[in-house]
């Protein structure tokens, strides 16, 4: 019998979708977190301070935001073993039970510590959310909108911190807690229905649940479902043993996982030296320079609106430019914003007249992210799952994301110091420094990912192709239903 070709429609896309969807209400939750200090910490350093009886100093205030990067970093191999060993679903549970810790302490503490102890939960949550929700969402996903549901984690963190802006400047600090703790106690009620991946169930050889999960993820349709069993039963036998633990030699076993190593910590340490915790820790600031007189609030505020609508460009754009030209256009836009702040601030520096020009900043500051949240926000996330067989990927994209959570913590905390050395101008030109090589790498060494299989990305860094052939596991799975059918009839 002639094989037919797979229809062009995903099979079960829109249940994929969901799963998607409800798998980032914790990303949106985050995002609150992430939020939360910009209205609130005006408050915390006045002397009504809603926690402690005497204002917060500002070498506290930093810690509240850095802690967020360094605490989850130890945690982020442990995630691996757990993902492993338990499945990707134990640590979709792990994500919400400290996040309602750290709302709870918030609401009800009443010293610094007791901050602090709340955002060590956050930053505990935060660490397993960058590390499952990458994974997770690839291994549910089809290759045609494996892009776009990846860029639902950014789009989410966004409009979390959007509601947490606006929320703050019409909230009490109690009430505003309160609000948030909602969103994790959703997202750990709808994620309970939510089926464990079917890559991690083949890999246990746990074969009827895999049937299962994928029923449900490409909606009971048997076809779609014999020919992607087969295609994960494939790839397992030619990974490593699933029983056996990966350890950090196995990042140097071949050629496509050290090119796939390699590319990951470029893109996620190059996403934090980027710059976005500088442009929005100086949000108001540049808004000054402007000559704006909006309020801090109502600045942060449309800064969040714009940085939604840069995920949203992203959703569109994700699988029909793909992600290695997105990457490129965004390191390209964030290079010549950051180079247009540093040369305003350098002509200020010297005493010369740039009122005329008093609208770059202001200009640059929403190009830039605009950019941000289109490429190099979501992208790095997405090509980071991506480049590595599956058999090595949990572990794979810890290590990098650890390094991803150094380089953020060394951002935020040495920014301040690095303005003292070299001023602010010379900071940003820093910046669009780490741009320009971000784009470099990406256009020698990135390939392009969008609607490719797994196997066809990993053949490609080992530098062949073939080795995995699409077609036979298409025409084994019709024999398959060929034969299902005849046994059915008899």
């Amino acid at each position: 019998m002639e094989v037919t070709k797979s229809s062009p429609v995903e099979p079960g896309k829109w249940r994929q979708f969901l799963a998607a969807i409800i798998t980032n209400i914790s990303t949106f939750s985050y995002g609150i977190i992430l939020g939360w200090t910009s209205p609130v910490i005006p408050l915390l350093l006045s002397p009504n301070n809603p926690v402690s009886k005497e204002p917060l100093t500002a070498e506290e205030i930093s810690w509240l935001n850095s802690i967020l990067c360094i605490t989850g970093i130890p945690l982020l191999p442990l995630c691996s073993l757990i993902a492993e060993r338990f499945g990707r679903k134990l640590i979709g549970y792990f994500i919400a039970i400290p996040f309602v810790a750290s709302w709870l302490l918030t609401i009800f503490g009443s010293c610094f510590q007791h901050l602090i102890i709340a955002r060590i939960f956050a930053s505990i949550g935060g660490a397993f959310l960058f590390f499952l929700i990458p994974l997770y969402v690839t291994e549910i996903s089809g290759d045609s909108i494996r892009g776009l549901l990846g860029t639902f984690m950014v789009f989410g963190i966004n409009i979390g911190i959007f509601l947490a802006y606006t929320l703050g400047a019409v909230l009490s600090y109690q009430l505003f807690a309160i609000c948030a703790l909602i969103f994790p106690m959703i997202f750990f009620g709808c994620f309970i229905f939510l089926p464990e991946t079917p890559t991690y169930l083949v890999r246990k050889n746990r074969i009827t649940d895999a049937v299962k999960s994928l029923m449900w993820l490409k909606n009971g349709d048997k076809s779609a479902v014999d020919q992607e069993l087969l295609r994960l039963q494939t790839l397992a036998k030619e990974s490593s043993n699933p029983n056996t633990s990966v350890g950090i030699c196995d990042l140097f076993r071949d050629r496509a996982t050290i090119k796939g190593f390699i590319i990951a910590n470029a893109l996620l340490s190059g996403q934090q030296m980027a710059g976005i915790t500088a442009m929005l820790t100086y949000t108001t600031l540049i808004f000054d320079m402007a000559g704006s007189s909006l309020s801090p609030n109502t600045a942060t505020i449309i800064i969040g609106g714009i940085q939604i609508f840069g995920s949203w460009l992203s959703t569109i754009f994700m699988e029909r430019a793909g992600r290695r030209i997105l990457i490129q256009i965004s390191c390209l836009g964030m290079l010549l914003c950051h180079f247009a702040i540093a040369t305003f601030l350098f002509l200020q520096s010297w005493s010369i007249d740039v009122s005329s020009f008093r609208w770059i900043p202001l200009v640059a500051l929403s190009v830039y992210v605009i950019t941000y949240s289109a490429g190099m926000g979501p992208a790095p996330f997405i090509v980071a799952s991506e480049v590595f067989s599956p058999d090595i990927a949990a572990f794979a994209c810890s290590i990098a994301m650890s390094i991803m959570f150094a380089v953020a913590f060394a951002i935020v905390k040495f920014f301040p110091l690095a303005i003292q050395f070299m001023g602010m101008h010379g900071c940003f030109y820093l910046l669009s420094m780490f741009c320009g090589c971000t784009l470099l790498f990406t256009y020698f060494f990135v390939p392009e990912t969008k609607g490719r299989s797994i196997e066809s990305i990993i053949d490609e860094l080992n530098g062949c192709s073939g080795r995995f052939n699409e077609n036979d596991y298409v025409k084994a799975s019709v024999e398959i239903n060929e034969k299902n059918i005849h046994t059915s009839s008899v």
